[in-house]
Order: structure tokens, then C-alpha cells, then sequence
């Protein structure tokens, strides 16, 4: 089973949160809110999706790139997390 199957639930609150964050874009700009709400709405849509892209990349690299019970040679652990941390920096 595949982890987004295994947190599909979680996930798709996500979803849901970050698809209600864009409506209150498009409400926004319907309403003519001025520049300044906007651009904090479409921040805040951008830090939900790299939020969400950020667990979804974290669980594919522990699960299908560094399974210990499978490989417990295979990778070093301290470079695991470094690579997570980097993922991590890059999607802020």
C-alpha cells in the first residue's frame, strides 16, 4: 500500500483546506478586496501547497527510497534526513 493511500485521509483534508483557501481568492478578486488581501490569500494558498507537496515528498523518500526493513544497508540515515531538510528549506 502506498503511503498517500495509507494518509489519505489526512491528505485530503488538505486538499479541501487549501481548495477552500482559493475560493476565498477568487471571492476577493470578485469582491475587488484590495491588493493587499489578495496577495496575503495567494501566500497563504502557496505556503498550504508546498506544505502539502513537503509531506507528500518526505513519505515517498522514506517509503520507497529508504526502507530499513527492506535495505537496512542501504542508506545512511544521517543523509536521509539531510535530504529532507534540504527538501524541506526548498519548499518554504
Amino acid at each position: 500500500m502506498t503511503h498517500t493511500i495509507y494518509e489519505k485521509q489526512k491528505l485530503m483534508a488538505r486538499v479541501r483546506r487549501i481548495r477552500g483557501q482559493v475560493e476565498a481568492i477568487e471571492r476577493a478578486l470578485e469582491s475587488e478586496a484590495g491588493c493587499e488581501q489578495v496577495l496575503h490569500r495567494i501566500a497563504g494558498v502557496r505556503g498550504a501547497m508546498a506544505g502539502l507537496m513537503a509531506e507528500v515528498v518526505e513519505e515517498h523518500i522514506r517509503t520507497h527510497l529508504v526502507d530499513a526493513e527492506k535495505y537496512p544497508d542501504a542508506l545512511d540515515p544521517d543523509a536521509t534526513e539531510q535530504l529532507l531538510e534540504v527538501v524541506r528549506s526548498y519548499l518554504k
